[in-house]
């Protein structure tokens, strides 16, 4: 007697030989549905291994770090003991930000006193600077360090050449060879230099790819810049010091770390990363809390990023199963015939299920294999390109053989899910049906409906839940999935009501129509494959353009639309400034140009706070009953109750500045030319700066008609004063000012000074810049010509030009309205044309009767269109949700951020967070037309014109 195992086996055994025949003799359809499943596959362990590639350890991160020592000791550049997290990410002063005051006259302490007695050590030193290029100037960073001390390896990778030997010899990154246009063997000056050095090798900085820099020995760079620049009187480098430490023994043990700290030095261990201290033996998180550090102000997007992975991953495999669906279906009816054999030689409905299903496995498991085959050789022989695209070189491959073997397992489920439906259709035909080729009339299924009625509401409500009230990304995930599995069950009950627009149409569109209501266990499953493909593309479109429309309502102008300003970022290239100027209206169509220029005390090479010998500066002095009490206080906010706190920052004179971000002046010299430029239109404030008499944009700053300007000659004694909220020591000019009305937006500058006005006061200037008009927008090869002029002058020279909001992602917004598009018609053309082949019988009994092929052709066409018509409107309803879900999860995000930089002191909310859900509806229409005259185009052209008669099936 044989037992049920043994029956059920060979039973399978039986199908699956059948199944695999079958795919080997339906060549075409099964690459089709092989290449559905594969490719998501593909995609899928690609970025599965290019991520794990690219995610380091802990050890070659550090390695990358630290190179081959056991610590890294930096300076923080406080003047006081300092705590710090084990992994070194974090620091605070002892006692906390709150109440750490700087004082001018104590410097920080040396750095060599941090590094434990006995411990070997190697200097690194790195500043920022600009260098001179083919181009113009290149803000690079300068690295000095003994490259060839075993220390140093692991920070760098030699690419061509070879290390520096001495003064005047320097190495260079890759990337910035490329973007200076230099070379190995080329010669470079840093400004300021007075020497050249020759670049006698390349390297690149693994976790880095894309950093412009440039490495020397110690000592013979940065120094011999310093020196140059003190003799022109030009501030100094700001050059930032470190030390590779070798410790021995058990490395730098976390008490050796705490000692450093004590020093006001910050250390990374290769041993305290390793093994980390407890939470109890962190002094930082005792002092401030952990939650400091861990809260979600540290994993900004990480939700949304979560969200959006997960549902474009569920409905990316949705979409699968749909797509391969009609192909199982159609060919299970092109075998009925085959069978209904198995059925009339006693085999039951588990068999014939067992064999459709058996299709859906064996074309799984060869998915599978393929696909992952193809995504590990694709991610091997594209990773050099990876790791440039990253700026990241890879750990290594990292093979992570239950993830791969999860991902082969996905796709052998996808193809069972995809015959799944078609298997039970199939199992539910009666003998004689199937062996006559007859279908047979099927009562619509009443429960179907209800059931997708029911879904569609329950996963709304998980995907709102999900997202409105417990962040979870699998729950976004699977109720936009279940919500869009209720579309598709609701699907023939739609179709039918598609129907009743028959009426209006005209007759070769009010046949297919009627064709697929019909036929819609044919029509239903082309219709939910469009129906996924249409959802994913209207989701993520969704998503984008909402974001889009977000960042266009957040962002704040800078100028007037058309207006630019021309400014020298480096004082010392104020001598630059006229030539500049020059050059600008030779180059651009300029309408108006105002010059302008800044207020100078002292030196005019110094920088604005610049502490050097002869080093002033020009402060505008609001008067004391004006100010606001929560920025005069000792500690800030900190001092105030936060009831008081709040009320406040509703007084108008906490309220924020008027300045916009990336306005460079708050006190300028200019003619009333600078208000035409500016859009002020105003006449009292034209008529004040025609007179020479001041014009005040900010009442804060007036008493009595007057201002107060305060020569500060004295950087050491200003700098301690404002340490400890004194007043700054000075000279004062009180200058008679017009006041311009409440209201009037002068984007970002609060007093303007005629130039006849600051001589009058006995203040010099220098030139610093230009705001400007254009009578037309400047084009692109303008541009170019005046950025190629500037960089010959070697001056640090930036022209801004107003052109409203951009949209940064528009480029990529554009890709994937274009990809998402070829997708969907792509996915209709594959549903329509397997709906077409399974309604070839139709066609051939249209050639029988007489048809001309024209009519062929309409029909063949409108079939398909009206397919694909009603996919796109369906799926533009589906894919609404999942957008409104993961909008839902960045906006709670965003306002958990909010709350919790409220809490920790770091920001106050100034406005609503504003956080929209838009529907692109250009986007929407597109699909509604592009989609189905697409897929109806490509059905007529692809039908033949005279098809033969349709043998009559053998009794």
């Amino acid at each position: 007697m044989t037992s049920p195992f043994a029956s059920w086996y060979h039973s399978w055994i039986a199908a699956l030989r059948i199944a695999r025949r079958d795919a080997w003799r339906a060549k075409g359809r099964s690459a089709l549905v092989l290449a559905m499943i594969a490719l998501p596959v593909v995609g899928a362990s690609a970025v599965d291994l290019t991520l794990r590639s690219a995610e380091l350890t802990p050890q070659q991160a550090l390695s990358r770090q630290i190179g081959a020592a056991d610590a890294l000791i930096e300076a923080t550049g406080l003047d006081a003991p300092i705590l710090q997290r084990p992994d070194g990410r974090s620091y605070a002063p002892v006692g906390g930000y709150e109440k750490y005051r700087p004082d001018p006259e104590k410097k920080a302490a040396p750095l060599k006193d941090a590094v434990p007695a006995g411990a070997e050590t190697v200097q690194m030193s790195t500043s920022g600077v600009k260098v001179h290029t083919r181009h113009g100037l290149l803000d690079t960073q300068l690295r000095e360090l003994d490259v060839h001390h075993p220390f140093s390896q692991g920070i760098f990778t030699p690419l061509r050449g070879r290390l520096p030997g001495g003064p005047g010899e320097v190495i260079a990154t890759a990337a910035f060879l490329e973007h200076s246009g230099l070379y190995v063997g080329s010669s470079v000056t840093p400004r300021g230099s007075t020497a050249p050095s020759t670049i006698v090798g390349s390297y690149e900085l693994p976790s880095d790819l894309r950093r412009d820099e440039l490495l020397a020995l110690p000592g013979t760079l940065l120094a011999p810049i310093d020196k140059a620049l003190a003799a022109t009187g030009a501030p100094g480098l700001n050059v930032t010091d470190s030390f590779l430490v070798k410790a021995g023994g058990d490395g730098f043990t976390w008490n050796m770390v705490k000692e450093a700290n004590a020093k006001g030095a910050l250390v990374l261990s290769r041993a305290v990363v390793a093994h980390p201290p407890a939470d109890s033996q962190v002094p930082l998180y005792a002092q401030e809390g952990k939650a400091r550090f861990a809260g979600p102000g540290l994993n900004v997007g990480r939700f949304t990023e979560q969200a959006t992975v997960a549902t474009v991953v569920g409905l990316a495999l949705l979409e699968v199963c749909l797509l391969a669906g009609p192909a199982f279906a159609v060919g299970a009816r092109r075998s009925r015939r085959q069978l209904g054999l198995v059925g009339a030689n006693g085999g039951d409905r588990r068999h014939i299920r067992a064999i459709v299903l058996s299709a859906g496995l064996v074309i799984g498991a060869v998915a599978a294999v393929i696909g992952c085959s193809a995504g590990v050789a694709l991610t091997i022989g594209l990773r050099p390109l990876l790791e440039e695209k990253i700026g990241i070189r890879f750990g290594g491959l990292d093979f992570r053989s239950l993830e791969l073997l999860g991902i082969a397992v996905l796709a052998l489920l996808t193809g069972l899910l995809a015959a799944f439906v078609p298997a039970v259709t199939a199992s539910r035909q009666t003998v004689l049906a199937s062996l006559t080729g007859r279908r047979g009339i099927r009562r619509a299924n009443r429960v179907l409906p209800l059931l997708g009625l029911l879904a569609v509401a329950g996963g709304a409500a998980i995907a709102l839940y999900g997202s409105r009230y417990r962040v979870s990304p699998s729950l976004v995930a699977a109720g936009s999935a279940l919500a869009e599995l209720g579309v598709v069950a609701l699907t023939p009950l739609l179709v039918g009501l598609f129907g009743r627009l028959g009426r209006w149409l005209p007759l070769s569109p009010r046949l297919a129509l009627r064709d697929a209501v019909r036929n819609r266990g044919r029509t239903a499953p082309a219709v939910a494959a469009v129906l996924a493909a249409v959802a994913g593309t209207v989701a993520v479109s969704t998503y984008q353009h909402s974001q889009d429309v977000q960042a266009r309502h957040e962002y704040v102008a800078e100028l007037p639309d058309g207006a630019g300003l021309l400014s020298v970022n480096d004082n010392s290239a104020h001598q630059e400034v006229p030539t500049a100027r020059e050059l600008l209206s030779r180059t651009l169509p300029v309408a108006v140009r105002a010059d302008v220029e800044r207020l100078v005390v002292g030196n005019p090479n110094c920088e604005e706070y610049g502490t050097g010998a002869g080093c002033g500066r020009v402060e505008l002095i609001v008067p004391k009953e004006q100010r606001c009490p929560l920025f005069e206080s000792e500690h800030g906010p900190a001092d105030f109750p936060p009831a008081e706190a709040k009320k406040l920052r509703q007084d108008p004179r906490c309220a924020m500045s008027s300045r916009r971000p990336g306005s460079s002046f708050k006190t300028i010299v200019a003619d009333e030319k600078l208000l035409q430029v500016l859009a002020v239109t105003d006449p009292g404030s034209v008529a004040a700066l025609k007179a020479g008499q001041p014009v005040s944009f900010d009442r804060r700053d007036v008493k009595d008609g007057k201002i107060t300007l305060r020569l500060v000659t004295d950087p050491v004694a200003a700098q301690k004063a404002a340490a400890t909220h004194a007043e700054l020591p000075g000279q004062d000019k009180v200058l008679t000012v017009h006041q311009a009305p409440e209201g009037v937006e002068s984007w970002g500058v609060g007093l303007v000074l005629p130039p006849s006005a600051a001589k009058a006061a006995g203040i010099a200037t220098a030139p610093v810049g230009a705001y400007f008009s254009l009578e037309k927008a400047a084009t692109t090869e303008q541009r170019q010509r005046l950025d190629g002029e500037i960089d010959r002058l070697g001056a640090d020279v930036r022209v801004r030009i107003e052109r409203g909001y951009q949209g940064e992602s528009t480029i990529g917004v554009l890709a994937l309205a274009v990809f998402a598009g070829l997708v969907t018609i792509g996915a209709a053309g594959i549903a329509t044309g397997l709906a077409q082949a399974d309604s070839e019988a139709d066609l051939k009994t249209l050639a029988a009767v007489g048809a001309a092929p024209r009519v062929r052709r309409t029909l063949s066409g409108f079939q398909c269109g009206v397919v694909a018509l009603m996919g796109v409107v369906l799926g533009s309803a589906a894919g609404i949700l999942p957008a409104v879900g993961l909008r839902l999860t960045q906006e709670r995000e965003q306002r958990s951020l909010l709350l919790h930089a409220v809490e920790m002191g770091y920001s106050t909310p100034d406005e609503p967070l504003y956080v929209p859900i838009a529907v692109p509806w250009d986007t929407l229409a597109g699909l509604l037309v592009l989609v189905p005259l697409g897929a109806a185009v490509l059905a007529a052209v692809v039908t033949k014109s005279s098809g033969a008669l349709a043998r009559r099936a053998a009794g």
